[in-house]
């Protein structure tokens, strides 16, 4: 590798030159900052659609640098994202490279020894969303400890946080962890994968945590407060910004008998109920096979709202609180699923102050103190300005 440096350097002179002027650029597209550390490695990638180089697949692109991947490994919906949520994603190759698939998404969660045999470093490039229950950050965990029980190095290639501006909502409560809530974070956690990787290891959240060899590549030019359009979707249930905007509120209704709009053009953009109306907007789910293969109410008209051009942002609980109102005032129960809506909220607080009828004031007061707790407790990590 070290006789095609000048050849590097010239890529590295054109990818920045052809970005904008004061353009944020991504990790895995500032290739002088980790592909020396990649010479004489075996690699494996945990990696998916939005593993992207400018118009090119990481993947691709480390084959076409003659870096040596051994194998890349599977999230939740899959190396190319076209798996529904919850489907279970299996062991394969890939047909354009040949390279050997390993599933995250499935009956194992965690890579095995036998999986990481032959690995000297795990790359980690996906698009996060900033929630807890959004399940790639779980990935990462399992990665890292599985990384620092072998003694493989890691290596995160950083992207920006679209909801990076925001950290609310409650702080998880450990007897409520699952694959859905790993740490102890608020729901909108306000990190990248970057920092949130730093944290993981910094505060023993992962077996033998002072044993693993971390490197993050910052995205360059980041403030938290940029607005970041995702150029690929990063699940095919987030399609566009809206709907990324609005899966922190809308989420929770998972767990309830109100469908979100899976198996529509505008999933996570809009509600609805076939019996109790929530609004006027009328819409029906029908099997879609690459992102909705089953979904809640299928085939059957449901009324509600239509919130493609609403301004909700961060994570309102206006929409939750006044559905709970609706369905109590019809003698019918909301979350129908008590012990997901606990596992998603990260605690049984917050589902007993809704059915109690607390205000959303309310509900949010009591989240203060912890979340205090936890941005202190998070400050040593961060890579980026706030402001």
């Amino acid at each position: 590798m070290k006789g095609r440096m000048p050849l590097l350097l010239a890529v590295v002179c054109w990818l920045l030159a052809s970005f904008p002027v004061n353009a944020l650029i991504v990790g895995a597209e500032q290739p002088a900052a980790y592909l020396t550390l990649l010479e004489g490695k075996q690699v494996g990638l945990v990696v998916n659609q939005t593993s992207q180089v400018r118009d090119q697949h990481l993947v691709d692109y480390l084959l076409s640098q003659h870096v040596s991947i051994k194998s890349v490994f599977a999230p939740e919906h899959g190396f190319r994202g076209k798996a529904g949520a919850g489907e279970t994603i299996s062991d394969g190759t890939d047909k354009k490279t040949g390279l050997p698939i390993r599933s995250l998404y499935g009956k194992t969660k965690k890579p095995t020894p036998e999986m990481l045999t032959g690995i000297d470093l795990l790359i980690f490039d996906i698009q996060d969303v900033g929630t807890r229950f959004y399940t790639y950050i779980s990935t990462l965990h399992y990665v890292m400890e599985a990384a620092a029980e072998q003694g493989i190095e890691v290596l995160v290639l950083d992207r920006p946080n679209p909801n990076g501006r925001y950290v609310d909502g409650p702080v998880l409560d450990p007897e409520f962890q699952s694959f859905v809530g790993m740490h102890p974070i608020p729901l909108l956690h306000g990190m990248t994968v970057g920092e949130l990787a730093l944290m993981i290891r910094g505060e023993n959240w992962i077996n033998q945590a002072h044993t693993l060899s971390l490197t993050v590549v910052p995205v360059f030019q980041y403030r938290k407060t940029d607005n970041y359009s995702l150029p690929v979707p990063p699940s095919p249930n987030l399609p566009n910004d809206q709907a990324i905007t609005l899966y922190p509120s809308l989420c929770l209704f998972e767990a309830t008998e109100i469908s979100v709009g899976r198996g529509t053009p505008w999933p996570f953009q809009v509600v609805g109920h076939p019996d109790i109306a929530l609004g006027e907007f009328t819409f029906t789910p029908v099997s879609m096979p690459e992102s909705a293969p089953n979904p809640k109410h299928k085939d059957t008209p449901l009324r509600g709202l239509d919130l493609t051009d609403s301004h909700i942002k961060g994570l309102d609980l206006s929409l939750l609180v006044s559905a709970i109102t609706t369905f109590n005032d019809a003698n019918e129960t909301l979350i129908d699923r008590p012990r997901f809506f606990d596992l998603l909220s990260g605690t049984d607080v917050l589902r007993n102050q809704l059915e109690q009828g607390l205000s959303s004031e309310a509900i949010r007061a009591g989240w203060q103190p912890e979340l205090e707790k936890y941005k202190t407790r998070r400050q040593p990590y961060l890579l980026y300005p706030l402001h």
